[in-house]
């Protein structure tokens, strides 16, 4: 993506998005390599010591060592489908074939000792690996222990980094890291992150890697123009802190970047792909090129290691897809190993050897230097001029919101399963599980799924996996509940049922909508415990009918001059002659901000006279800076009811909004409906909601990173280099997951959403989300399509909830409210009458798993079954240090002992974040930043009895337990 396309395509520039397409329909495959048996028999290398650094190769210590790392770059879906690119199904689309790359590769490493590989993607290589004979499966073990097999990342998929929540990357990390340990140990586990493809990188999943234990973290896209000061100022390599509230090196991760993306270097790739010449060494043969090849090397090894600092330098030999035919491949490295170091006795100072990420991690970490230091993150990410991939950050948001749904319901899946003990997977429903709803989660989080950028047939299959996941885990749900409540009752689950969110982990509070056949909407309150249930009967009263609140109509200029909506906490005042919202008072606190709200649309560029670039799947380029309104104003009516305030907002006949209040809520909802966005006339749209308010901002706005924490962002600047700001509105867009806000002195106005968009504010005191776009043009990074979503995905409705509030006071506010939004209840349906689950237990009403409410600053992260015994717990502290003006930034100590009401904790043990190593045992490679030293924290006794989290911390556990009989 940024390179220059080669013949018959090697995807340049990483994957091809910006490279030709592979001409791949007439190209004969290569011939079936010798059965892996037979390899084993004469070329299987004895057994080494264990994976490692130990296993590391040899270096010269006065030459420049050039690491090979032999890879492949097998996307989780993106023009095909998962299967189809496992299976090697249309060719067609891409000639990819997953299965048959590990054959290959794995062939391939038995020939020759020193030839190694790296693998990444761990829903591919799972599957794969349960397709083998138990003897391949001991020659893939004993690959792995020698370190001629080596896993980097090691995660189900490579996530993306902008629309991923922290608790989803945590699980799908987790998932990938769990295999790879119970399969082949501590010798699999992967010493370093390999993100090369994530299109920008984000401050929060560097800190995650560093708390799952990484050496260090390697990737391949940054801005051209970081990157071009980096090459000059040797600044390629360094560490990233990545946490405000972490002490270092807690968040500390030695951070490398690729120099050519993940690609061969030019005229070096060796694939069936690819059309670069192979090494001919007979000086008879008029095709003989060794020698051109090898001084041709020696020149791009000394040109790339002038931009690093040690006498280290690192080439990816592999791309998307490659290693089908791994022979092809390794032959012409061994070619190239053997003829560059032959020129050693002519005095060449290169050395050339087969390697690793870790091992060359590992020679940087025995230099022994300084390195510099960076607090910042990697958005947003440009490949050239007028070129923002920032479109990605709102590419189908629907697909966006399913998967954010999803990762709610897992939660609760996971959650019932921890609570209720094995009758949850077997029980009166049948067999629930969780397990495949989690997988299905773990391939959305893949940087082509719910970044939204992959064709729309795969799109397509990634809601299939979701759907299919969420059908063993109604099971679970049903077999759980039953247990919990004590009565079998014919439960259902509306998918489709949209209910106000409150969190898990404290009592909820909300207003429970059930809509009708005939129109109308069912509200009452609602309460529920912490890590519970309520059950409520709804019954019509005989004789009566049911009383409805009929809205109020509002014409363009009615007689009354007052449009507002108003609670305890909150009051909105929308302008009487446009319907537009105007104003926002928080009652409690005496604050009053003028703040006008109206959706507006960016038309796409088609290209123009400064860049033939187009909006697309992943870039974002409006053909002008200032949007266009779709109404000036909005035909509204009003609805009044005890339990909630209403205005209906209809702009036109694609966009409408509901502005809605409920009794005592502290936001302001924006529920808006956007589609399908017409495109008849020719041109795209991209369609934002924006908030203009008085507020002074000095160019300064505030977007989460992740989920987690903030980050401060400042019009037309970045942090590490002087930007030469080409594209005003999308070079200043960044990904909004969670929230995102403006303040002044006094005031803070925050806006949170329902899924990740992308977010900005292009001028003081304004603030703007883009909720839906739909594309006529290919953007030409690779996916070969126009977004035109069509399909469910043209209409889309979501929630914005808005805060106002002081500064010193505003993180309460929404640091709270945004965990309810991630983690709603889950409304389950039933028409009562159920049988008893156990007669000697009379039904209950109400449950709590635990014994007594969180504090309001810890939330209850992970709860999962484990194994048969065991749960996997985390825990974490959600504020940042002085955040809080209050006490919720503080540390905070918990009793674990009897803090949970379904179950005893009967042994307990801390892990890394990913639960693949003991906390105890655990340690990472030391650096040196140029901050000054780092001291280690002194490793103090578990007691379960005082848990402390310090803020922004999370902890992980291993939980033995002994689960209370329920009768």
């Amino acid at each position: 993506m940024g390179a220059d396309a080669r013949p018959l395509g090697v995807r340049a520039g990483g994957g091809g998005r910006g490279a030709a397409r592979p001409g791949t329909s007439s190209r004969a495959l290569p011939p079936p390599l010798p059965p892996l048996s037979f390899l084993l028999l004469l070329l299987a290398a004895p057994g080494a010591r264990a994976a490692g650094y130990e296993t590391c190769p040899m270096v010269h210590p006065d030459m420049l060592n050039v690491h090979l790392v032999a890879h492949t770059h097998d996307d989780v879906g993106w023009l095909k489908t998962v299967d189809q690119y496992f299976y090697g199904i249309h060719n067609d689309v891409q000639h990819a074939g997953v299965q048959y790359i590990l054959d290959s590769v794995i062939s391939s490493l038995l020939v020759e000792p020193t030839r190694r590989f790296i693998y990444v993607e761990i829903a591919f290589f799972s599957r794969w690996w349960h397709q083998q004979t138990n003897a391949t499966q001991e020659v893939v073990r004993d690959l792995v222990r020698q370190g001629r097999l080596e896993f980097a990342n090691g995660g189900w998929v490579m996530n993306d980094e902008a629309a991923t929540h922290y608790g989803a990357i945590i699980d799908q990390m987790t998932l990938g890291l769990r295999f790879l340990e119970d399969t082949f140990g501590k010798d699999g586990r992967p010493r370093v992150a390999w993100h090369i493809d994530p299109f920008g990188h984000s401050r929060e999943q560097a800190s995650l890697f560093a708390q799952m234990g990484f050496d260090g973290l390697f990737f391949g896209r940054l801005d051209y123009q970081d990157k071009r000061v980096r090459e000059e100022n040797l600044g390629l390599e360094q560490v990233w802190r990545a946490s405000a509230s972490l002490k270092p090196p807690a968040a500390d991760l030695f951070t490398s970047v690729l120099p050519n993306i993940y690609n061969p270097p030019e005229k070096l790739c060796w694939d069936t792909l690819c059309a670069d010449k192979p090494f001919v060494e007979d000086r008879r043969s008029p095709e003989y090129n060794a020698e051109e090849l090898v001084n041709y090397f020696l020149q791009l090894a000394t040109a790339q290691g002038q931009h690093f600092r040690t006498n280290h330098t690192i080439m990816t030999m592999g791309s998307d897809f490659q290693y089908e035919n791994a022979n092809m491949w390794f032959r012409n490295l061994d070619r190239l190993i053997q003829l560059v170091n032959a020129q050693q006795a002519n005095g060449s100072r290169v050395n050339v050897l087969y390697s690793t990420p870790a091992c060359y991690l590992w020679e940087l970490n025995k230099a022994n230097l300084t390195w510099s230091v960076k607090q910042d993150d990697f958005f947003p990410y440009a490949d050239g001029p007028h070129q923002f991939w920032t479109g990605y950050f709102s590419s189908r948001p629907a697909l966006k919101r399913y998967e954010r749904l999803s990762y709610n319901f897992l939660q609760v899946c996971n959650q019932l399963e921890a609570l209720a003990g094995p009758a949850a997977n077997v029980g009166p429903y049948g067999s629930g599980d969780s397990a495949p709803l989690n997988e299905a989660m773990a391939v959305l989080q893949h940087h082509d799924a719910v970044s939204g950028t992959s064709k729309q047939h795969v799109a397509d299959d990634y809601a299939r996996q979701l759907a299919a996941g969420w059908d063993p885990c109604e099971v679970l749900l049903s077999n759980a509940l039953a247990r919990l409540s004590g009565s079998k009752e014919d439960f259902t689950y509306c998918r489709n049922l949209n209910v106000s969110v409150c969190p898990l982990s404290q009592t909820a509070k909300n207003v429970v909508i059930l809509p009708s056949s005939d129109g109308q909407e069912l509200l009452f309150p609602a309460s529920v415990p912490a890590l519970g249930f309520s059950i409520y009967s709804v019954s019509q009263v005989p004789g009566q009918r049911p009383h409805a609140h009929k809205p109020q109509p509002r014409s363009q200029r009615p007689w009354s001059r007052v449009l507002a909506i108003q609670n305890e906490h909150i009051r909105a005042r929308f302008d009487p002659d446009t319907g537009l919202l105007v104003e926002m008072e928080n009652l409690d606190q005496n604050l009053l901000l003028p703040v006008r709200q109206a959706f507006y649309w960016y038309n796409a560029s088609v290209g123009n006279n400064l860049s033939t670039q187009v909006s697309g799947a992943y870039i974002f380029r409006p053909n002008q800076e200032k949007p266009l309104m779709v109404s000036h104003w909005a035909q509204t009516r009003l609805v009044k009811t005890p339990l909630v305030q209403e205005v209906h907002q209809n702009f036109s006949a694609w966009c409408s909004q509901v502005v809605r209040l409920y009794r005592g809520q502290r936001h302001l909802e924006l529920e808006w409906t956007v589609g399908p966005i017409p495109v008849g006339d020719g041109w795209g749209k991209e369609v934002i909601s924006r908030f203009d308010t008085v507020l002074e901002t000095k160019g300064l706005f505030y977007t989460d990173s992740n989920g987690r924490e903030i980050l401060e962002r400042r019009r037309d600047y970045r942090p590490t280099w002087k930007l030469n700001q080409t594209e005003t509105v999308a070079g200043n867009y960044y990904p909004v997951n969670s929230r995102i806000y403006i303040r002044d002195g006094n005031m803070q106005l925050t806006v949170l959403t329902d899924r990740s968009q992308g977010g900005s504010s292009l001028r003081d005191g304004s603030m703007e989300l883009m909720v839906h776009r739909r594309l006529l043009k290919d953007d030409g990074r690779g996916v070969g399509e126009a977004l035109l979503e069509d399909g469910l995905g043209r209409w889309v409705r979501g929630r914005h909830l808005v805060l106002l509030d002081k500064v010193r006071t505003a993180a309460t506010g929404h640091r709270l409210q945004a965990e309810k939004e991630v983690l709603a209840p889950q409304v389950v349906l039933a028409p009562g009458g159920g049988a008893p689950y156990h007669l000697k237990v009379a039904p209950r009403k109400q449950f709590s798993g635990l014994r007594r409410e969180l504090p309001p600053s810890v939330h209850l992260l992970t709860l999962a079954r484990w194994d048969q015994k065991t749960l996997l717990l985390r825990l974490e502290h959600q504020f940042a240090v002085g955040e809080d003006s209050g006490n919720l930034s503080s540390p905070v100590t918990l009793d674990l002992t009897d803090l949970f009401s379904a179950f005893t904790i009967t042994y307990l043990q801390e892990t890394t974040l990913v639960a693949n190593q003991l906390r105890a045992s655990a340690s990472r490679l030391k650096w040196t930043p140029n901050t000054g030293p780092t001291p280690l924290p002194s490793p103090s006794r578990l007691d379960p009895a005082t848990i402390t989290l310090q803020p922004m911390e999370i902890r992980t556990f291993l939980a033995s337990v002994q689960w209370e009989e329920h009768g």
